[in-house]
């Protein structure tokens, strides 16, 4: 399973490597409008040549739904925003255009956004292994509670680099944005990627300390099977809502699904088949 694990990290870090992430508004600072066609179905390609023939050539539009449009381009003042809408009023009344959303962000602010999420998943793996380390710490004869805390820090590393490969391949391809939401649904994803780990883990150290005759490696198979059933339930459950969010939540929670989707399927592997098996060969490695 490690090759399986390392082949997806390796293609998943040339993914991102390669193509880089398609950063949003959030983060790169700019506009976005969602124009919402209460009598019709938009025309895309009449939207953008509309468009192509006032200020707002550059702007991307893309479909938000079966209804909808959403219009991106770089920062609008408020006259040019007014433009804007007055344009898209005038060439399409027929289909009786209405502005539901309207977001703008300067290139500080987007700047500033990037240190605090960088930040935030920085702290986050900083406490994560603090954590693991203090509530391990009965394990010191068996094993070093830091060893835990490692073996907890590449199953993470291995849950999120795989829907950063993903969406840098979808943002190459597709043109799909990573916003702030992104960083919220990684933040979530390490989140459950934890839990399930520490559930394993937990169930190891019972093991122990109620005084198992095993070696550990059996140990560890004895109690990643009592616990297999709770993973499965628990992922399925949740997984299962994240497929409906993503198919009826409308475009704007779509791929904040997408990423969870991923990640928590990832969470559910990596707890099995990365961070436990890393604890193993760490104690064989002590051991020896």
């Amino acid at each position: 399973m490690f090759v399986v694990s390392i082949s997806l990290l390796i293609i998943a870090s040339i993914l991102w490597a390669k193509f880089g992430l398609n950063l949003g508004v959030d983060f790169r600072g700019g506009s976005v409008a969602e124009i919402q066609f209460t009598a019709q179905q938009p025309d895309i390609d009449a939207v953008r040549t509309a468009l192509s023939k006032t200020d707002f050539k550059d702007a991307s539009v893309s479909l938000a739904g079966s209804d909808s449009v959403v219009i991106r381009g770089p920062q609008l003042s408020q006259a040019q925003h007014e433009a804007l809408v007055s344009v898209l009023t005038t060439k399409f009344k027929d289909a009786k255009p209405q502005e539901t959303r309207f977001d703008s962000v300067g290139p500080a602010i987007g700047d500033e956004l990037k240190s605090r999420s960088a930040w935030a998943i920085i702290l986050v793996l900083l406490a994560v292994s603090a954590y693991i380390a203090l509530v391990f710490r009965a394990m010191g004869r068996v094993l070093n509670p830091w060893a835990m805390s490692v073996a907890t820090l590449v199953a993470l590393a291995h849950d999120v680099l795989l829907p950063i490969g993903l969406f840098a391949a979808l943002g190459h391809w597709y043109g799909v944005e990573i916003n702030a939401v992104f960083v919220a649904a990684i933040l979530t994803i390490m989140g459950y990627s934890i839990s399930d780990t520490v559930v394993v883990f937990d169930r190891v150290r019972e093991n122990i300390l109620r005084g198992m005759k095993a070696s550990f490696h059996e140990i560890v198979h004895v109690s990643i099977m009592q616990t297999l059933a709770r993973s499965i339930a628990t992922n399925i459950t949740t997984l299962l809502s994240l497929i409906a969010i993503y198919f009826f939540g409308g475009v704007t929670i779509k791929y904040f699904a997408l990423a969870l989707i991923v990640g928590i399927f990832s969470g559910a592997y990596s707890s099995i088949f990365v961070a436990t098996p890393i604890l193993v060969w760490m104690v064989k490695e002590r051991a020896r």
